[in-house]
């Protein structure tokens, strides 16, 4: 087996008088496509936080490549780690090219891949004919895509995502999942928040189901999103079905008064 990338041992974390995470125990391996799931407040992003060294965990471990991630210097870690957080906002007039090439900061200048780069990062979030718009007249969707350019030309083998999907459209939510699918097909550790089951069973291998800053499942898309699991966690009644085209798990929400 692929020794693990990224491994969360016994991480727990803490606001005041309320524990967000309880006793996480998780490891990444390259080539995979993990997504974090569960209701608002589960922690989803509070572990993504922790995972990507933002949040310091205030028990347990976690070790990027055999070293603890706080060991890392800050340059050194940018160029194993890329992070898509859920704030998108830019607060000066950078144009969207200028937003995707700052995913290249952290590596030795190369003025030819560099290029290349942030070219392939605009094509695959479709912003070649936003690149020279000022990101602060952006709609949501598009500001998401830039920083998802960004993240795309930093070019790392771990990438962290929170919420990548959550303001765009149905083509652009698809798009993106598509393009981290291929990067994780590619040898890239991936780890996405989202809310859309349907998406994470499309694309992940694998998925982690919070529930209250626990794992409440953790497997397959056909082995976590069972209507037992779901409707549990979720407090929500569902039918799970089968995808007609990509035969994974369909979940529909079912009608309350059944």
């Amino acid at each position: 087996m692929t020794a693990p990338f990224l491994q969360l041992d016994g991480v727990g974390v803490r606001y005041g008088e309320r524990q967000i995470l309880h006793d996480i125990h998780l490891g990444f391996v390259p080539g995979t496509l993990t997504a974090l799931v569960g209701p608002n407040g589960a922690g989803k992003s509070t572990l993504l936080a922790v995972a990507s060294g933002d949040v310091v965990a205030d028990a347990g471990s976690v070790v990027l490549h055999d070293r603890p991630i706080a060991q890392w210097k800050a340059m050194l870690l940018a160029r194993e780690r890329a992070v898509m957080p859920q704030d998108h906002a830019v607060r000066f007039a950078f144009t969207v090219e200028e937003v995707v090439a700052m995913g290249r900061l952290p590596h030795p200048a190369d003025a030819t891949r560099d290029a290349a780069l942030v070219e392939h990062a605009l094509g695959q979030a479709e912003m070649h004919a936003l690149r020279q718009r000022e990101v602060q007249t952006l709609s949501g969707g598009e500001a998401a895509r830039a920083t998802f350019a960004r993240v795309l030309a930093q070019d790392t083998p771990l990438l962290l995502l929170d919420e990548p999907t959550a303001a765009l459209d149905l083509r652009h939510q698809e798009r993106t999942l598509r393009a981290v699918r291929g990067l994780a097909d590619a040898g890239a550790c991936v780890i996405v928040v989202v809310h859309d089951l349907n998406l994470a069973a499309g694309y992940a291998d694998r998925i982690v189901l919070l529930e209250q800053g626990r794992v409440a499942a953790d497997g397959t898309p056909d082995e976590v999103l069972t209507r037992e699991h779901i409707e549990r966690v979720y407090q929500q009644p569902v039918l799970v079905l089968r995808h007609p085209q990509r035969n994974v798990p369909l979940v529909v929400v079912a009608d309350s008064a059944r």
